[in-house]
């Protein structure tokens, strides 16, 4: 469904929220599917809340990658391993629309480019803020990585904690899952892998 705002009423949005669809409607409808009264005080500006919510949780989807990394791609001085542990991350399970979230831990060994340290934790919003399956997200950031810098090696481990499983289902409270993405020298080589899992620890 297409707003019927003409542009020139259009304001610009506080968060990275892009596109002309309006989710409202659709969300005032799923309240009431659920078997509440959209009107009520409570409940009067929450299609509107959620509208925002999602498309912020979804930015990912509108994010450019040249954008987040441009300017921040510098010659390499060394060939030593890079280890930025620790980037938090929340996403949205693709299954049940629920979210994910934990940390994400990447190395990488410079090849003739290296990357500036905050840019790491951009590249992770740019996959996480999208409906994923965490698996994909790991080997994606790890992918994008590669293209970028060339590197000799990549690795990407993430540990999360799914609502899906804490809520409903099995609803088991202490579980997590870690999924792990190596490409180049840390697929290849054990020792350079045992390193970073050691740096890990």
């Amino acid at each position: 469904m297409r707003s019927s705002a003409h542009p020139e009423d259009l304001t610009i949005p506080e968060f990275d929220e892009t596109g002309e669809t309006t989710l409202e409607p659709l969300v005032a409808e799923l309240i009431e599917g659920l078997g509440e009264d959209v009107t009520r005080e409570g409940l009067i500006k929450t299609p509107h809340r959620v509208e925002r919510s999602l498309k912020f949780l979804t930015s990912g989807y509108e994010a450019s990658l040249e954008d987040v990394l441009n300017g921040a791609l510098f010659d390499a001085e060394g060939s030593e391993m890079v280890v930025v542990k620790d980037i938090e991350f929340y996403s949205l399970c693709e299954h049940h629309m629920l979210p994910f979230f934990g940390k994400a831990h990447i190395a990488y060994i410079p090849n003739r480019t290296i990357l500036g340290l905050s840019k790491f934790a951009r590249v992770v919003d740019v996959f996480a803020r999208r409906m994923q399956v965490q698996e994909r997200m790991t080997s994606q950031i790890a992918d994008a990585l590669v293209d970028a810098l060339d590197p000799v090696g990549v690795a990407v481990v993430t540990e999360a904690s799914h609502l899906c499983m804490m809520m409903r289902g099995v609803e088991k409270q202490g579980s997590s899952t870690r999924t792990s993405a190596m490409r180049g020298a840390f697929r290849d080589d054990a020792r350079t892998r045992q390193e970073f899992l050691d740096a890990l620890r």
